[in-house]
């Protein structure tokens, strides 16, 4: 398995990745994968040490003539987000990623790949490892749980390392050099209910959206994506007004930080209406399909008699209460910034709904380059679900960080580009979260940058890395390490 990919340039980084797809994990559950560079160290005479918090600290002496050069720090995270298609039989505890070969890219086999950051991992093993990479005095850090809390970041000793100058190698954008980063924050919510008889003379029927991108919460926000908790609601909201459907399940989306890709939910549909509902759907579907022609191609909503028939229902006005509160939850790009062109600045993402015992489960995430902003849109998603009587809390966050457009190290980075590349990179800022936020907040003044191959679908199954970026993302790599600052 995965064999075809040894074939690609660069040799060193593929080779890498292999071996890392080959290791379950998933986010908080990242166990065997820290075990991985502990032996990878091992076996390759590597010093290293383990915090207590599972992330992985790799020192590496310079190459000959470059022991004067400033200490350069590697850094990407060892989980992965673990999404696969429905109808995909997979154990991202326990199976390996399969790779598929797809024209110019790399895709998985119905599951995320997780070249986010698997592929930032497989670099900074490979430069370890090349003995034509010329670099100074090197510590590569590998940190855990990044993608359900920056736990990794949060924890993250600075007395652990000493170099000053960090390239995050975690960015989805080949040719576009990150100098700043949003701050984000999660909104939880509980809504309880009761449950009563299901209704006489009905029938339950399963309505299901699926056949969406999904995508990355932050870096995909803004590309008119099609939220399934979103679509799936104004069908029960609406259908509710006109057949008085009754409410029995609701499972939406599954990741803080992914758009919801598919949701289901289970409603008993009076005996009268069945025709009148059936027809219902059908128009909401096309409906859909005109609004999301372009975005959505393959957008699928579908009405079936539910295999099994429950003989309970939500309460009326838990049910009232949930639709008219995930009716009015605001879900995308809430401000674009004033300061940079076309950049987000401020969002909000409806991410999972769940249905638990005795009540609804709904996450949602905030992002913003301005503080003030991120607990702006916070606090307005909590006040939707405080009109509807739920339970709301909000987690600490994590801070954004603040571009530095006079930074040394970018200013290498981008020299560097252009000279092999014949043109200048983008210096930009993204919406997304990365852990040079938290890097930054717990030592001032740290010279960041980040960047990375072209990746796209991220946090979906259809994620997938352009083959012909990693090899320029190597050779900047490379070429970075080398320019190093003495």
């Amino acid at each position: 398995m995965n064999e075809s990919i040894l074939k690609l340039a660069p040799k060193g980084v593929w080779e890498e990745f292999k071996g890392i797809l080959s290791v379950p994990r998933p986010s908080k559950k990242e166990e065997k994968m820290v075990a991985y560079l502990e032996k990878w160290a091992k076996d390759h005479k590597i010093e290293y040490i383990k915090e207590k918090c599972g992330n992985i600290i790799m020192t590496v002496p310079a190459t000959k003539g470059m022991e004067k050069r400033a200490t350069i720090v590697l850094q990407a995270h060892m989980d992965m987000v673990c999404e696969k298609n429905s109808d995909k039989v997979h154990d991202f505890e326990k199976d390996p990623i399969e790779a598929v070969i797809k024209g110019d890219w790399v895709h998985a086999n119905g599951t995320t790949l997780g070249a986010d950051d698997g592929i930032g991992v497989a670099a900074a093993l490979a430069v370890i490892t090349d003995p034509d990479v010329k670099h100074g005095p090197l510590e590569c850090i590998f940190t855990v749980d990044e993608e359900t809390g920056l736990t990794g970041a949060q924890k993250l000793n600075p007395k652990d390392f000493k170099g000053r100058i960090l390239l995050n190698l975690d960015s989805e954008d080949e040719g576009e050099i990150f100098i700043g980063c949003a701050g984000g924050m999660d909104t939880i919510i509980k809504m309880y209910y009761s449950l009563e008889a299901a209704p006489e003379d009905a029938k339950a029927y399963r309505i299901t959206v699926s056949g969406l991108k999904g995508g990355h919460s932050g870096d995909d926000i803004n590309k008119n994506l099609a939220n399934a908790n979103k679509l799936l609601t104004r069908i029960l909201w609406l259908g509710t007004q006109k057949f008085d459907l009754a409410l029995y399940d609701f499972q939406g989306g599954n990741l803080r930080n992914a758009i919801a890709r598919e949701a289901t939910a289970v409603v008993f549909v009076p005996n009268e209406h069945k025709t009148a509902f059936g027809k219902f759907v059908k128009e909401m579907e096309i409906n859909f399909k005109g609004e999301y022609q372009v975005t959505e191609p393959s957008l699928s909503v579908k009405a079936a008699v539910a295999e099994i028939q429950p003989d309970v229902v939500i309460d009326e006005m838990s049910q009232f209460e949930l639709l008219n509160a995930l009716y009015a939850c605001p879900h995308g790009v809430i401000a674009m910034s004033q300061t940079i062109p076309n950049f987000v600045e401020t969002s909000t993402n409806l991410a999972s709904v769940k249905r638990k015992e005795g009540y609804f489960f709904i996450q949602t995430s905030q992002r913003s380059s301005i503080e003030s902003s991120k607990e702006d849109v916070a606090v307005m998603v909590e006040s939707v679900f405080n009109l509807a009587n739920a339970d709301v809390e909000h987690t600490d966050g994590y801070p954004g960080w603040t571009p530095n457009p006079k930074s040394a190290i970018c200013a290498i980075a981008a020299e560097a580009y252009e000279k092999r590349f014949g043109h200048a990179p983008k210096v930009k800022a993204i919406h997304a979260g990365l852990e040079c936020g938290l890097v930054g907040d717990k030592i001032p003044g740290m010279d960041m940058i980040s960047f990375g191959p072209t990746l796209r679908g991220v946090h979906s199954p259809d994620e997938r890395i352009e083959i012909k970026t990693v090899q320029m993302f190597w050779d900047l790599l490379c070429d970075i390490l080398k320019n190093a600052p003495k």
